[in-house]
């Protein structure tokens, strides 16, 4: 039975079909022409104009102004995208392929992830390339705090500064409410994995409600102080984007009971003509 809207993000118009044959509900991002059967972020009240900065945030924050109340109490909430798809099991690359992803792809949740409030995609580990690599690419970090030559001392902050700016995760965590900003700064200087991308399940939309209204005036706070003009490089133009996937995984163990479920990667790009 199905019990769960599941929204699917995706760049691509020819996707549609393929999106709503997992029974999904599609939604067009992005500049190119999506007709009137998508879902799109740039009605209403809508943030659209900064998808290039916020990623899939500005559906999330077209949701949250419009549509989140219509959602069902008594149904899940979802989100996926054209290329990473959730799963109840682990599935080797080679044997993903776009017909194996609608015999794969979650459907509905299933009785034993019921006593659970929120989905999380399996942590993303920070701390385990090669020493190599990082002092490579982070040698001014390396220099200044020679201690991360230890992994346990590459904390999400590291990683933070290493990706997208050195004391930018700082800076903004100094701009949250009181009630996130000391749990949320101990998350990421204790914490050396994540759940990532932007990708999570929820099974009250007043959670979600929640988790939108300590998330989003957040980032509009850190645009006075990275603004948009400035940004360089993917890493710093996409740096909302980043911020509200630490801040995902630190806000929904903190305030649900949740669990971890594979997520699969397919871009379905490669069988679809652009």
């Amino acid at each position: 039975m199905k019990n769960l809207n599941m929204f699917c993000l995706s760049l691509e118009p020819s996707h549609y079909d393929f999106i709503k044959n997992l029974n999904y509900i599609p939604v067009g991002l992005g500049d190119k022409k999506f007709n009137n059967h998508w879902t799109q972020d740039n009605t209403g009240i809508n943030i659209s104009e900064k998808n290039k900065n916020y990623g899939e945030y500005t559906f999330h924050y077209w949701l949250w102004k419009n549509y989140l109340d219509k959602l069902d109490d008594d149904e899940w909430v979802g989100f996926c995208q054209y290329r990473k798809f959730w799963s109840l099991h682990h599935i080797k690359n080679e044997n993903i392929n776009i017909d194996t992803i609608n015999t794969h792809a979650l459907k509905s949740i299933p009785k034993d992830l019921e006593s659970c409030e929120s989905i999380l995609g399996e942590q993303m580990f920070v701390n385990q390339w090669r020493t190599m690599k990082f002092i490579k690419t982070a040698l001014k970090l390396f220099v200044k705090k020679p201690s991360l030559i230890s992994k346990t001392k590459r904390n999400l902050n590291f990683h933070f500064d290493w990706m997208h700016g050195e004391n930018n995760l700082n800076k903004a965590i100094d701009l949250l409410d009181d009630s996130n900003k000391n749990d949320f700064r101990k998350f990421v200087n204790n914490e050396v994995s994540f759940n990532p991308h932007n990708m999570f399940i929820c099974k009250s939309k007043k959670q979600l409600k929640n988790y939108y209204e300590d998330l989003f005036p957040w980032l509009e706070k850190c645009e006075q102080i990275f603004g948009f003009e400035n940004l360089k490089g993917y890493g710093q133009t996409r740096i909302y984007g980043f911020l509200a996937e630490r801040f995902m995984s630190y806000w929904f163990k903190k305030n649900t009971i949740y669990k971890e479920i594979p997520i699969l990667f397919y871009d379905i790009r490669k069988n679809f003509n652009m």
